[in-house]
């Protein structure tokens, strides 16, 4: 029985390569050609577009350049006296300082309609304007056509053909020519000549191979075509043209404001162009509303020149790669088919050897794949050993980063309660206070910075929900005079220790804001409490106002100004003091202590409750200002009177101090007391009256009978600071 044909291995392995190696290497060759095709026209397209914008704004320039140098001309000495060869020099001498693109200046004599004087012969630029300027010398400005008295008549060849004194025999061709006519008057004021100009507006481009920038193409938002390569197309209407479709299509999308390319024919068997259009205001008089298409184009062969090139390096390349291929084939073949003939003939020897090993029967090698399944779970089992470490060590970064933030959090929100607590105890432990009632009013205060202080203690849980997007509010309807005078009675023990003056608006009504409580004077405690931090001298003003409407929204806003005379900050640096964990670094704040998350906690916090917060500083030094916009709750929108929170007020003097107080006690707290800080100690209070300490006055409201309750007087009572 014979056996079957085989194969060497070594063979079978090149022919397996040259196989898969060729085919898509030939593919690979197509995929780059495609893509260099597509990569060449886009950057034509974006070239052409870019281009058809210069071209644009380039004959706007142009064309306020003209206007310019025409009226400087026309109001110089030499043309208002009206001396034609004084005036006849001056044009010479103009024409060879003004740019090469205007090809004729003239001047002519409204007196006797005609030219005087002309640097391209005799015949008249603008008859039309010589005529109509000739039957009324007198008027000054009812004849123009555009401010400062310049008329603009666009030239559409081959109508006009001047001679001009550059070039003898210079037509208008295929350029794009404009003429530019100025009043000139004379030295009582009346119009006495016309100083014109004829320019060209843009110049024909050489057709270079691989050049990029095409010719111009002007067409009037009517489809008048005003310049064109071809100067059998000036004045023709795109409407006339084969493929009028997509020239319509340029001039439509091009008015619209759309700035972009398109492929189009001008004649049904000329060759494909490639064209960037754009839209530029007509520069005529009167012509506001209308608009100039600007194209710049180029034929599709043009736009692919380069790609000839890189054709012919393909074709090389790939049949250098080919060869290579075969070359590097062969190689592989006997480097990999090295090993299996070493087997071979160890396998054919194997008699001779005490160790057994399988044969390798064919090209199925068993001692290969054994290999590659070892190798393979080899590497398996050291990348699952990897991800563990990897992910052990993302979980202890992870623990430390929260268990930092956690302290530096903790010690920041912390801060400011436990001085308030701390001060208040101090107070009353070193027997500053001049009765027991004083006493219990700085106990009281204690109690409630406590009670206050484990409501942030409770809501520190919530601190890390921020940045996950998972912190919830409860908005409810709150009157911003109590939470302002809750808040300032808090701080009011650190202002008066660093000797602050602290300057609060008087309200007159209730300001309803929508917002959660405890969120809301945790924003407001942490702003005031930078406000005393970082001020050592000076005063902290707290200002309220109400803007009705703005740009940006129709709604009533409250907007909350906290200025302080502190250290200030720079304008580049203030930004960055809403991020987490960040302190401005320099020498004016090192002795300062905290963590940098206050006025990161207060942004996300107001952005929860539909407000805003910002903060402004004119330099080091120069204090700084904290806004705060909440949405304001119209009155009239709220609910009845009888399911909103009453605040009820008592007016104390000094002298039934005392008295009020433990009767307010007795009565179960039949009143809320609520706490005044001071307004402007020097302006209230004379020298004489300070003391070694200040005492704040509780101010409430009196309950008039059982039907109604009316807000009594307030009495503000504020004496010097310790």
């Amino acid at each position: 029985m014979s056996k079957p044909r085989q194969l060497s291995f070594r063979r079978l392995l090149m022919t397996r390569i040259l196989l898969l190696s060729v085919p898509v290497l030939l593919i690979g060759e197509i995929v780059i050609f495609k893509k260099a095709r597509y990569t060449q026209l886009d950057t034509a397209r974006q070239n052409l577009t870019e281009n058809a914008i210069l071209k644009g704004e380039k004959i706007l320039d142009t064309v306020a350049s003209l206007k310019a140098n025409l009226s400087s001309a026309s109001q110089t000495e030499v043309m208002r006296s009206g001396s034609i060869l004084n005036v006849q020099l001056f044009m010479n001498l103009l024409e060879q300082n003004l740019p090469k693109q205007i090809e004729c200046i003239q001047f002519s004599d409204l007196a006797i309609n005609q030219v005087v004087a002309s640097t391209c012969g005799d015949e008249p630029l603008d008859e039309e304007s010589l005529k109509n300027r000739g039957t009324n010398l007198t008027s000054s400005s009812e004849r123009v056509g555009m401010e400062n008295n310049i008329q603009i008549r666009v030239i559409v060849p081959p109508k006009v053909y001047i001679k001009s004194l550059r070039n003898k025999e210079r037509g208008t061709q295929n350029k794009l020519q404009l003429i530019l006519t100025s009043p000139v008057y004379d030295n009582t004021g009346n119009i006495r000549y016309l100083l014109s100009i004829q320019s060209e507006l843009q110049q024909k481009v050489k057709d270079i191979p691989g050049l990029l920038t095409g010719s111009t193409v002007v067409i009037s938002d009517n489809g008048t075509i005003l310049a064109h390569p071809i100067p059998q197309r000036i004045g023709t209407n795109i409407a006339q043209h084969s493929d009028a479709s997509r020239l319509k299509k340029i001039v439509r999308n091009a008015i619209a404001g759309k700035q972009d390319s398109l492929q189009f024919f001008f004649e049904k068997q000329g060759e494909e162009l490639l064209a960037g259009y754009t839209a530029i205001p007509s520069p005529i008089p009167n012509t506001t509303n209308q608009k100039w298409v600007i194209l710049d184009v180029i034929t599709l062969d043009n736009a692919l020149y380069g790609l000839k090139a890189i054709k012919i390096i393909l074709v090389v390349l790939t049949i250098v790669l080919i060869g290579t291929c075969v070359l590097v084939s062969l190689y592989i073949a006997r480097y990999l088919a090295n090993p299996l003939e070493q087997l071979r003939d160890y396998a054919l020897n194997i008699h001779s050897s005490s160790q057994t090993q399988p044969v390798p029967q064919n090209f199925h090698i068993r001692e290969f794949n054994q290999l590659a399944q070892a190798i393979d779970r080899m590497v398996e089992r050291l990348k699952v050993w990897a991800e563990e470490i990897e992910n052990s060590w993302q979980d202890a970064k992870t623990a430390n980063q929260v268990k930092s933030q956690f302290l530096a959090t903790t010690s920041h929100e912390l801060r400011n309660p436990l001085n308030v607590i701390i001060n208040c105890v101090r107070v009353v432990r070193e027997d500053l206070c001049d009765n027991r009632e004083e006493e219990l009013e700085f106990l009281q205060r204690a109690d409630e910075t406590a009670i206050h202080l484990l409501a942030i203690i409770n809501d520190l849980l919530d601190i890390s929900k921020i940045e996950a997007g998972k912190l919830s509010v409860f908005l409810e309807h709150i009157d911003l005079r109590q939470i302002l005078k809750d808040v300032i009675n808090l701080q009011s023990v650190n202002i008066q220790q660093k000797g602050l003056h602290l300057n609060i608006p008087e309200f007159s009504a209730p300001m309803l804001v929508k917002a959660d409580p405890q969120k809301f004077k945790q924003v407001l405690i942490n702003v005031i409490g930078n406000a005393t931090k970082f001020t050592e001298e000076g005063s902290i003003t707290i200002s309220v106002e109400i803007e009705r409407q703005n740009q940006l929204t129709s709604q009533p806003q409250v907007i909350i100004k906290i200025k302080d005379t502190g250290i200030g900050i720079e304008s580049n640096q203030q930004q960055k003091l809403f991020r987490p964990y960040v302190m401005v670094e320099g020498s004016t704040n090192r002795k300062f202590e905290g963590t940098g998350l206050g006025l990161a906690i207060s942004r996300n916090l107001m952005e929860l409750m539909e407000g805003t917060i910002n903060l402004e500083s004119t330099g080091i030094n120069q204090g700084t200002t904290a806004t705060i916009i909440l949405p304001l709750v119209d009155i009239p929108l709220l609910p009845m009177p009888q399911e909103l929170p009453i605040i009820k007020e008592l007016v104390l003097d000094s002298q039934n101090d005392t008295v009020a107080r433990n009767k307010g006690k007795k009565q179960k707290k039949e009143t809320e007391k609520i706490n005044v800080v001071n307004i402007n100690p020097i302006q209230d209070f004379p020298e004489s009256k300070q003391t070694e300490k200040n005492q704040l006055q509780p101010e409430a409201l009196n309950q008039l009978d059982g039907e109604s309750n009316t807000i009594s007087n307030v009495n503000h009572k504020v004496i010097s600071s310790l």
